[in-house]
């Protein structure tokens, strides 16, 4: 030997479970809530020209990251900007581009300001996807940018 740390080889036991005896499964291990990773695109029912309609109304009127592309695909600074407009329809979490359950109440409260009867229940059921589309496509008439800038 020559005098350095000597390293260990893990071993195993088998554990052979007998009459009368009873083995608990192994625990699923819970993620902190930190780690919990945003879903990156949430178009929540418009096509690719209808949230790119979206993207253009809010790039104009509630700070849409005006470095990003009008791409179509409702990823996170898209739904900063919704937040920061949901605001005017009880919205007070964070502007932090997640949909949860309080950005879809803000949404259903806006969609039903709009003429939509669907419950306020911050699920984005078929109801609230099908209203979100529709105002996805009365957003915007102007002319849709076909890059970043």
């Amino acid at each position: 030997m020559d005098g350095g740390p000597r390293m260990r080889t893990p071993t195993r036991t088998a554990v052979t479970p007998t009459a009368g005896s009873a083995v608990a499964p192994p625990r699923p291990t819970a993620r902190p809530a930190d780690s919990v990773v945003p879903v990156a695109v949430v178009n929540l029912g418009p096509t690719t020209d209808e949230a790119r309609k979206l993207q253009s109304y809010l790039r104009t009127f509630y700070f849409h990251d005006s470095t990003g592309s009008i791409d179509g695909q409702s990823g996170t600074n898209s739904w900063k900007a919704m937040q920061r407009s949901l605001g005017n329809f009880g919205y007070t979490g964070a502007i932090d581009g997640v949909v949860g359950g309080g950005t879809i109440s803000a949404l259903q409260r806006l969609l039903r300001s709009y003429g939509c009867d669907g419950r306020i229940d911050g699920i984005a059921g078929p109801a609230t996807r099908a209203a979100f589309k529709m105002y996805a496509t009365t957003r915007w008439d102007g002319d849709i940018p076909s890059g970043p800038g």
